[in-house]
């Protein structure tokens, strides 16, 4: 009975140590020197809601950058990929289906390269970013949807070339672009 006892004197003791104190103390850490990060880098425009840096969201209409296709649409809870192998046949006719909507898109050439990240969905199904080159081939389409000029195509160019993120640490991953503050900015380019 002692060691019953004991053992459940023990067992409070970590739970409250690991489950409370701990998580209290990392949390009031992160609130104190990262608040947005901290509570998911939440864009906030005119007390309004837009999303999440960190979340990838649908852009269909045609005067917005697309992101990368999701295999859960968008939706964070069920956060994942298709998981189908490379070799699998209902992966390559979703890549077709998937090339054959962007190159339809985007008014592009069937014989244009396209960017892997714009077939392939992430492994969360949720990555915000694209590569500069999935963005800079959506420019004539958004050009002509917006009706801008020259001008106006040439400060969607410097607003793509402003949103290129490096590597992380300089090594890690590859440039991208986040889609969503890409878009945000788009639309403060005047028409």
């Amino acid at each position: 009975m002692k060691t019953l006892l004991t053992s459940l004197k023990v067992f409070m003791f970590f739970t409250i140590l690991t489950g409370i104190l701990y998580p209290l103390l990392v949390t009031g850490i992160a609130q104190v020197t990262f608040p947005t990060k901290a509570n998911g880098s939440i864009i906030i425009r005119n007390n309004q809601t837009i999303g999440s840096e960190l979340i990838g969201q649908q852009f269909d209409s045609t005067i917005y950058f697309s992101s990368r296709p999701s295999a859960i649409s968008y939706h964070p809870l069920p956060s994942g990929g298709s998981n189908y192998g490379l070799s699998n046949p209902k992966l390559k006719v979703l890549i077709a289906e998937r090339r054959h909507q962007f190159v339809t898109f985007n008014g592009l050439d069937n014989l244009t390269v396209v960017p892997a990240e714009m077939v392939f969905a992430s492994a969360s199904g949720l990555d915000p970013h694209i590569s500069a080159q999935a963005a800079l081939i959506q420019v004539n389409r958004i050009t002509k949807a917006r009706n801008f000029n020259s001008t106006q195509k040439q400060q969607l160019l410097r607003c793509i070339q402003q949103h290129i993120e490096t590597p992380q640490f300089f090594v890690l991953g590859e440039e991208r672009v986040n889609v969503l503050l890409l878009n945000l900015d788009v639309d403060k380019i005047k028409e």
